[in-house]
């Protein structure tokens, strides 16, 4: 049989490499029609003037919260100045500053460098009284806010904005992937008072639904004939096996990778059982993929620290990375959200700052870590 013609090394096999980027955002959001209608329900009484309701958003990792959110915000602030949606991830900003300087941010198109809370709250005020505007907040990740002991006083305070200031009613949109939290229970009785909230569910997707979003992932991220129909099938398969969209994502991007890498124009099934080459571990092998080789560098030495029974306060962890790793504290915390955010490690926060909590086995994380590099022990900060 006659071998596909290899690429020229001017060519590449993606059209889009955006298209895999976790925060891009589809032109089409596939099978997620009910949970959008059910939010647009409640963002429609602030398009008459009104407050908008309130929601808690449930369900596993990777079943479309994030961006179902982020479109139907997208779709509010290209079609109405009544409502200003903003997206607050709070994994990274878990505090009641770090929250406000979010929302600050977007109202303002600036962060305020002030450090004090009540200037900063004054400023969204005034912003929201002179546009007319209704606010609505997205707490995505609001288990984080749970944790860091911030979860009720800011859904008090933002439910609450009317009271100190001439401003509408805000809505608040809570999401979490953690399904053994309630986050209406876990609200106290002032807030209560205020809080109600409609609950919308996302359910994992069915195979045949990743394998059209993933589909359609491939036709505008890729060139035609990049990914076979049977690879596709494959890689639909180990998604739902997974039970995370992002990891069929990250599958497509990785073994496309890996099929430019070498020269040819088609993946092969081959690369996708080569990003995913731990057993058990199809998740951590696409995701650990998509790291940069600086970020693959710290996630092993967090797998070395845990193995080692090492502390696992970030402080230790980049006091003892200091041997291998010459990167400052900024790079050092970039790189720690990055893993964060990937869904490989967990930031706890604590009284004496975060703990990092590994997502899977310290040891396949290891395994996987070593088998990405050719030399482990000398990865250079890139």
């Amino acid at each position: 049989m006659t071998k596909p013609p290899l690429l020229r090394h001017d060519q590449t096999l993606f059209r889009d490499i955006d298209v895999f980027d976790p925060t891009y955002l589809p032109l089409h959001l596939a099978h997620r029609d009910a949970q959008t209608r059910e939010l647009a329900y409640l963002i429609d009484p602030a398009l008459q003037g009104g407050t908008p309701g309130n929601a808690i958003l449930r369900g596993p990792p990777g079943t479309g919260k994030t961006t179902t959110v982020r479109t139907v915000f997208a779709e509010v602030e290209k079609t109405t100045g009544k409502v200003v949606p903003v997206y607050v991830n709070c994994r990274q900003n878990h505090t009641l500053l770090a929250v406000y300087r979010c929302i600050a941010g977007h109202l303002l198109g600036y962060t305020p460098r002030s450090r004090h809370l009540d200037d900063i709250r004054e400023g969204i005020a005034a912003r929201l009284v002179e546009t007319g505007a209704i606010l609505l907040v997205c707490l995505d990740d609001a288990n984080y806010l749970v944790a860091a002991d911030t979860y009720n006083i800011l859904l008090y305070q933002l439910l609450r904005l009317y009271e100190r200031w001439d401003v509408r009613g805000a809505g608040v949109f809570a999401v979490t992937s953690d399904l053994r939290l309630n986050l209406y229970t876990e609200a106290d009785g002032p807030v209560r008072s205020v809080f109600h909230p409609h609950e919308v569910t996302f359910l994992p997707y069915a195979t045949t639904e990743i394998r059209e979003i993933l589909g359609e992932r491939v036709r505008q991220g890729l060139y035609p004939g990049v990914v076979p129909t049977g690879v596709l099938d494959l890689i639909a398969r180990m998604t739902a096996d997974a039970g995370d969209i992002r990891v069929g994502i990250d599958l497509v991007r990785a073994a496309a990778i890996r099929a430019e890498g070498e020269g040819r124009r088609r993946v092969s099934r081959g690369d996708v059982t080569a990003a995913s080459s731990v057993p058990g571990s199809p998740v951590l092998a696409a995701r650990a993929a998509a790291l940069s080789e600086g970020e693959r560098a710290l996630l092993y030495r967090i797998a070395e620290q845990s193995l080692s029974g090492g502390g696992m306060m970030a402080g230790a962890v980049f006091e003892e990375a200091q041997d291998y790793l010459a990167i400052g504290k900024t790079t050092y915390h970039a790189r720690l959200r990055r893993l964060a955010d990937a869904g490989i490690v967990d930031l706890l926060p604590t009284r004496r700052g975060h703990e990092v909590f590994l997502r899977y086995a310290p040891g396949e994380v290891f395994a996987i870590c070593a088998e990405q590099v050719e030399a482990p022990g000398n990865f250079n900060d890139s």
